[in-house]
């Protein structure tokens, strides 16, 4: 061996004879976090928020305003994809969206309910349900376009 092949092979970490550790688990086998759930639930919540302005806005100002309402359910779905990095965190606010439309379905006693128009329901249900969708089944987050080197590094 020449000195510099030497020279290489020894300025490396010094090897010890610890057991390898299994890796932890991750996605559904991972043990429970506080501040997950914690995460989740608050994202439930602004999508029930969300579904309430939403339904209110698209009733009272029907071409902008359900597209207004669309474009809020759709920043939020897709804010809590990016914030956790699960489709769960695009589930969740979707969740909290959809039951808070649903209730809002139900009317009153009196024969009222929010929505204003049938066709102005169906395009926000339909719409919002899409958009639910399309942001808990993407492929892959983008990643920023500083690139640090490597991957792993």
């Amino acid at each position: 061996m020449s000195g510099r092949q030497r020279q290489r092979a020894s300025s490396r970490a010094p090897r010890t004879n610890a057991p390898p550790r299994s890796p932890s688990p991750t996605g559904p086998a991972a043990p429970p976090n506080a501040r997950r759930i914690a995460g989740h639930i608050g994202l439930a919540v602004l999508g029930a928020a969300v579904g309430i302005a939403g339904t209110l806005v698209q009733g009272a100002l029907f071409p902008g305003g359900l597209l207004l309402a669309l474009a809020a359910s759709a920043g939020l779905f897709l804010g809590g994809r990016v914030f956790t990095g699960t489709q769960l965190g695009a589930l969740a606010p979707a969740l909290g969206w959809f039951i808070a439309v649903i209730v809002l379905l139900g009317g009153r006693p009196e024969g009222d309910y929010v929505f204003g128009d049938e066709i102005g329901l169906t395009l926000f249900m339909l719409g919002g349900m899409i958009v639910a969708v399309m942001c808990a089944t993407m492929s892959r987050l983008s990643y920023p376009a500083m690139d640090r080197g490597r991957p792993g590094t």
